[in-house]
């Protein structure tokens, strides 16, 4: 997981992108619902990316069923602590990405922000080569 670490700390969207699974599901800790495919994960990510200041990993545990990496940044000036949890296949592509945030005016605060963009998230999406 240190390339995925690496690119996510460079805000190298492409790089993240090609970590990805085609069939990944992405569970948002804002949204009810999981995101499926490859092209919309990629443009929450690449999204949200804008959205964190000062992001950094600060702890990385990993098990044979998958990794977790645990982050730190701020939205809109709010102090937020997350945990990326990531499955890969056995090619190593990112299959599954759940991702749990604290506290709860700091998750509202990422709610509102992303919320702000998902019609941005979406057409980048549509616009994707990827398929789904």
């Amino acid at each position: 997981m240190s390339d995925f670490r690496a690119a996510v700390e460079a805000r190298d969207v492409d790089a993240i992108s090609a970590m990805l699974a085609d069939d990944v599901t992405f569970r948002s800790p804002v949204a009810h619902k999981p995101y499926e495919g490859k092209a919309i994960t990629a443009a929450i990510l690449a999204n949200v990316i804008e959205v964190f200041e000062d992001f950094h990993y600060v702890r990385e545990l990993a098990d044979d069923t998958g990794h977790a990496l645990v982050f730190e940044a701020k939205v809109d000036g709010l102090q937020i602590t997350g945990c990326d949890f990531l499955v890969l296949d056995d090619d190593g592509l990112i299959t599954d990405f759940m991702v749990m945030v604290r506290p709860l005016k700091a998750a509202h605060a990422l709610a509102d922000a992303m919320g702000a963009r998902f019609e941005r998230i979406v057409e980048m999406a549509s616009a994707s080569p990827i398929g789904d």
